[in-house]
């Protein structure tokens, strides 16, 4: 049997849940059920809010510019997030709204956006990287929504680093160029499964004085993505691949 339910339209909803809980839908939402998708009174949904586990819920028409849902039954019970921060130079809006998808599908849990000498993007869109964060979720069964942190550049960060979390950074010079064999290699020194960031730099990649800094720091992972040079998008998507591959939560448990 499946996990998830994917025949079932899914709503993230700001608001606690529970057994018969009344959630009184935002505007934009009651419209685009009861206008645009022309669901009508009773129609069935699953409702999710990053903390309670996901519900079946019914739909309440209350006229044409508000609605509520009434809370049934629980489908799936909330699992703790996994342990992945995943860091980026912010791109231009398209390209940052693939990034932030994706990034929410492949199971981060904190998305923090990183300014750089070589940042390309001068300002980011924090409402419409949330917008983004709750689309996937809603398309890809998640539960827990990734935390979204405030930009802070590349020096602040690592100034603060904690040792424990292995910073892995996606360099193509890394020594070791089976990413495979350095992420094992990894994980053998840090314990296992150890708390995880992926950082992806800027499409001019990082200036000397930055990437000397990142080499300086003693949790950092130098981390080749193979003999081609890659977009920040496409090398974010392939690096997170592997690292939950390898470190993450795609490895099954030793019964």
């Amino acid at each position: 049997m499946a996990r998830y339910e994917f025949t079932t339209r899914r709503l993230y909803v700001d608001a606690p849940l529970s057994k018969d809980a009344r959630i009184d839908l935002e505007r934009t939402q009651a419209h685009y059920l009861c206008n645009v998708l022309r669901l009508g009174e009773g129609a069935e949904l699953l409702a999710f809010n990053g903390r309670d586990g996901e519900w079946r819920v019914a739909l309440t028409v209350q006229g044409r510019k508000s609605a509520a849902l009434l809370a049934k039954n629980m489908t799936r019970p909330q699992e703790p997030p996994g342990d992945l921060h995943y860091l980026f130079a912010p791109l231009k809006q398209t390209r940052l709204d693939y990034l932030v998808q994706k990034a929410v599908e492949m199971g981060v849990s904190r998305l923090e956006p990183v300014w750089t000498r070589h940042t390309h993007a001068e300002r980011i869109n924090e409402a419409r990287m949330r917008a983004n964060i709750i689309e996937a979720a809603e398309q890809c069964g998640i539960l827990a929504l990734p935390d979204l942190a405030p930009p802070q550049r590349l020096e602040t960060l690592l100034a603060a680093w904690p040792a424990e979390r292995l910073l892995i950074f996606c360099d193509e010079d890394a020594e070791i160029h089976d990413s495979i064999v350095a992420l094992e290699r990894a994980g053998e020194k840090f314990g296992g499964k150890p708390p995880l960031a992926v950082l992806i730099g800027p499409e001019g990649g990082f200036d000397p004085a930055e990437r000397a800094a990142l080499l300086a720091n003693p949790s950092t992972l130098q981390l080749s993505l193979g003999p081609r040079i890659l977009r920040a998008d496409t090398a974010g998507v392939a690096a997170l691949a592997l690292v939950q591959a390898i470190l993450g939560d795609w490895r099954s448990e030793a019964p």
